[in-house]
C-alpha cells in the first residue's frame, strides 16, 4: 500500500481506525480525541506492573499492589438504597489468602470473570487483618501478564486495554513515521531520546527507565516549544517607538511619600525607569504579595510619564477598586500638579463629557477607570503609559484595546496574585518581571487560626469584641444562596447575613455584598464600609481583590475548604493593612486529612509565594490561569509542580536558540511546531 504521508495519516479521524467504530469514536470525543494524532498524544497517567506480584498477607493496608489469584465465587449484583449496584467476587491466592473484590456500578466487570481462571488483580489493598479487599481493580489473565501496562485517563465505556490496542494499531502502521523536530544539539546536550522512541516508549515501555526517559523527553519538548513561542512573541512585539522618556529621575517623588520605600520597591522603580528610556515599548509585570506596595511603584511610573509630557491610564477590574486607586494616586501625585481623573460606567452626563474633554486635550494626566477606559468615545492626547491591575481578570482583547488608544505605549501589568516562578515563565514569558518580595515596615503579621464550627459562638463573640473596640470585620461565605447540590453544611452569604443581623450580631451595623447585586449598590456599600458606617460586612469572594480598609482587623472565612489556598491568602490580605493587630479565622469542619493539611499551611506562613507553590501542587495551574483568558494551551504531559528543573532547562535552551536564530529560519520544523501550538491555543504570535 502506498504511503499517504505522516501528517495526512495522523490527521485522520479515529473513527477510521481499525477497531474503532462510531460508538467508540463518540467516547473518544468526550476526551477531546478526534484524530490519530490526538490519540497518540493521549499519554498514560501511569503504569501497572503486573509482573511485580505481591503477597496480600504481608502487604500494608492502603498500598497499591498486584495480586495473583484464582476466582472461586461470584455473587450476583445487588442494589443499594441509593440505587448503586454492588457485585462481590471472592478469589484465593497461592498462599491460601482470600481476596474480596468489590465492583461498584460495574456489573459487567464481575460478569467477565470466570470461576477457576487465574488473574492478576491490581488496586489499593483495603480491609483489615482478617479480610483483604480491592474495589474496582484492573486486571489481566495470568497467562497474558506483561511487564508495564499503560493506564490512560478514561471515560465510562472505555478501558485502558481498548486505548492501548488502538494506539498499537496506529504505531504499527508503516505510514506512522514520527519525525524529529528538536535540534540534534539539544538532544545531545540534555540526553533526550528521539521523538519516535519517546512516543513509542511513553505508551509501551519495557521498563520504568524507558518510561521515565520518554516522559522527560516529551515534557522537555512541550515546555521548550511553549517557552520558545512566548520568546518569539516577545521578539515580535518589539517595535520602534517614539515614546522613550528622557527625564527619569523619580527621587523627588520617592522622598515625598509618607513612608520609606522597600529595597524591592526601589529596585522595581529603577527597572521600570530603564525600560522607559528605551526606544521600544515596555512590557513589564509588577508582581507582589498583598500589601507589598505595588501602587506606590505604579505611581512613580505615572510621575515619570507626566514629567515627560505623556498621559497614563490605569485599568482596574471593578469600580470599587478603580475608585480606591484614583484616591490613592491623587494623594501621591496631585502635590506635583498631576491631574487625576476617574472614569467608570457610573460617570455619566455632563461630568463624563467634561472628563472626556480633559482627556482629549491632555489636561487629565492620569485616567483611572474600569473597561470604560476603552470606550469608543475616549480619546487620549498622548497616551504613553498603560497600567492594568489584576490583569488575569481582563481578557486579552480588553488589554490590547487599551494599548491601542496610544501609539505603542509602555505597558505595566500589576498582579497581587503570587505566582510560582515556574508558572510565571509560562504565563508571562512575553513580559519582563519585577517582584516585590518585601513587606513595608510597620506591617504586622495577620494571626491565622483554623477552627471547626463548634467554635462559632466564640468567634462571633470575637466579632463583637473587635466592633466594640472600634474596628471592622469581614465574614466570607462560599455561596450567595443555598445550594442543595453542596449540602446543608455549606453556608450561604444571604442566609447567614439574615441569621447574624437578627441573632448573634443584632444591634451591630451589618451589610451584605455579593456578585449578584448591582455595581452601584456594591460601590455604595463599600464606601459606607470604608467610612466606618458599616461595622460587619458579610460577603462572597467579591472582596478578594483590592478592597482597602485599614480599620478592618478580623476576617472570618466559613467553609474554608471550598476555597483555593491562593484565594484564601488574598482574602486574608483584606486585613492587616495598618499597624493594628489583625486576625484571620478559617472555619472548616472537614475531617479530611488532606484538607486539614492544606489549610494548616496558612496558619504557618503568610508568604504568598510559598502558598502559591503549594496551591500549584494541590490544584494545578488552572487556579492561577482562571478561565484561560491567557489563551495558553493545556499542558498534556508536563506538570508545573513536579517538572520545575526540566522547565528551567527548556527555558534556557529556548533563550539560547532565539538569540542565535530569532525567526527560526534554520529550524523550519521547530517553527512549524511552535506556530501549530499557538494556533491550537488561539494565541496570536504577534
Amino acid at each position: 500500500m502506498a504511503k499517504i504521508g505522516y501528517e495526512k495519516y495522523l490527521a485522520q479521524s479515529v473513527q477510521h481506525l481499525k477497531g474503532v467504530g462510531q460508538k467508540r469514536a463518540a467516547l473518544y470525543a468526550k476526551l477531546k480525541i478526534d484524530t490519530y494524532e490526538d490519540l497518540l498524544k493521549h499519554y498514560p497517567r501511569g503504569y501497572v506492573d503486573y509482573s511485580d506480584v505481591g503477597n496480600i498477607g504481608d502487604a500494608p493496608i492502603g498500598e497499591m499492589i498486584a495480586v495473583r489469584a484464582i476466582v472461586d465465587t461470584k455473587l450476583p449484583p445487588v442494589r443499594t438504597k441509593g440505587g448503586r449496584s454492588i457485585a462481590r467476587v471472592y478469589a484465593s491466592t497461592e498462599s491460601g489468602d482470600e481476596l474480596e473484590l468489590i465492583y461498584f456500578n460495574n456489573p459487567y466487570a464481575s460478569q467477565k470473570l470466570y470461576i477457576g481462571q487465574e488473574y492478576v488483580f491490581y488496586g489499593k489493598l483495603q480491609g483489615d487483618l482478617l479480610k483483604r479487599q480491592m474495589t474496582n481493580p484492573v486486571l489481566v489473565k495470568a497467562e497474558e501478564m506483561e511487564g508495564l501496562t499503560p493506564q490512560y485517563p478514561l471515560t465510562e465505556g472505555l478501558s485502558s486495554r481498548m486505548v492501548a490496542s488502538n494506539v498499537r494499531t496506529i504505531l504499527s502502521d508503516p505510514n506512522c513515521e514520527i519525525t524529529e523536530f528538536l535540534p540534534d544539539e539539544i538532544l545531545t546536550k540534555f540526553q533526550l531520546p528521539d521523538r519516535d522512541t519517546a512516543i513509542r516508549n511513553i505508551h509501551f515501555p519495557e521498563n520504568q527507565g524507558d518510561a521515565y526517559a520518554a516522559r522527560r523527553r516529551l515534557v522537555f519538548e512541550e515546555l521548550f516549544t511553549l517557552t520558545l513561542g512566548m520568546k518569539m512573541r516577545k521578539q515580535r512585539k518589539k517595535v520602534v517607538s517614539n515614546n522613550s522618556f528622557t527625564d527619569l529621575d523619580a527621587s523627588v517623588f520617592c522622598k515625598s511619600l509618607p513612608f520609606r520605600l522597600t529595597n524591592a520597591q526601589e529596585r522595581s522603580i529603577q527597572e521600570i525607569a530603564a525600560d522607559l528610556a528605551k526606544h521600544e515599548p515596555m512590557s513589564r509585570l509588577l508582581q507582589g504579595d498583598v500589601g507589598s506596595g505595588k501602587t506606590a511603584v505604579a505611581a512613580a511610573a505615572v510621575y515619570l510619564a507626566a514629567k515627560n509630557g505623556y498621559q497614563s491610564a490605569v485599568m482596574a477590574p471593578t469600580e470599587v477598586l478603580a475608585a480606591q486607586h484614583a484616591e490613592t494616586f491623587r494623594k501621591f501625585l496631585e502635590p506635583f500638579g498631576i491631574a487625576v481623573g476617574l472614569l467608570t460606567s457610573s460617570v455619566k452626563g455632563k461630568q463624563r463629557g467634561e472628563l472626556l474633554n480633559q482627556i482629549s486635550n491632555g489636561n487629565a494626566d492620569l485616567v483611572v477607570g474600569t473597561h470604560a477606559l476603552i470606550s469608543d468615545d475616549v480619546e487620549y492626547k498622548q497616551l504613553g503609559l498603560v497600567i492594568t491591575d489584576e490583569q488575569h481578570r481582563f481578557g486579552v482583547n480588553q488589554r490590547a484595546a487599551l494599548s491601542k488608544k496610544g501609539s505603542y505605549p509602555h505597558t505595566l501589568v500589576m498582579s497581587a496574585t503570587p505566582i510560582p516562578r515556574t508558572l510565571s515563565l509560562i504565563l508571562y514569558g512575553d513580559l519582563d518581571i519585577s517582584i516585590l518580595d518585601e513587606m513595608p515596615a510597620g506591617r504586622r503579621h495577620v494571626r491565622t487560626l483554623l477552627v471547626d464550627d463548634s467554635y462559632r459562638e466564640r468567634y462571633l463573640g470575637f466579632v463583637r469584641k473587635n466592633v466594640e473596640e472600634g474596628h471592622q470585620v469581614y465574614i466570607v461565605c462560599p455561596l450567595v444562596e443555598e445550594s442543595e447540590a453542596l449540602g446543608d453544611s455549606t453556608i450561604s452569604a444571604t442566609k447567614y447575613f439574615e441569621t447574624l443581623k437578627d441573632k448573634e450580631l443584632k444591634g451591630i451595623s451589618i451589610a451584605l455584598i455579593h456578585g449578584k447585586i448591582s455595581s452601584q449598590e456594591k460601590t455604595q456599600i463599600m464606601e459606607e464600609f470604608q467610612e466606618g458606617k458599616i461595622k460587619v460586612l458579610v460577603s462572597t469572594t467579591v472582596i478578594e481583590v483590592g478592597v482597602d480598609c485599614p480599620n478592618a482587623t478580623l476576617i472570618i472565612v466559613e467553609n474554608a475548604e471550598r476555597f483555593g489556598l491562593s484565594t484564601l491568602h488574598q482574602l486574608r490580605g483584606r486585613v492587616g493593612r495598618s499597624d493594628l493587630q489583625s486576625w484571620c479565622v478559617l472555619v472548616s469542619s472537614k475531617e479530611n486529612d488532606t484538607s486539614k493539611a492544606r489549610l494548616k499551611l496558612l496558619t504557618e506562613t503568610d508568604n504568598g509565594f510559598i502558598i502559591a507553590q503549594e496551591d500549584l501542587k494541590m490544584r494545578g495551574p488552572g487556579d492561577f490561569i482562571g478561565n484561560r483568558q491567557h489563551g495558553l494551551p493545556n499542558l498534556q504531559v508536563a506538570d508545573m509542580a513536579d517538572d520545575e528543573k526540566v522547565l528551567y532547562a527548556a527555558n534556557d535552551a529556548a533563550e539560547q536558540l532565539i538569540c542565535e536564530d530569532p525567526d527560526l529560519k534554520n529550524y523550519p520544523e521547530m517553527k512549524e511546531q511552535v506556530e501549530r501550538l499557538f494556533e491550537d491555543a488561539d494565541l496570536t504570535m504577534n
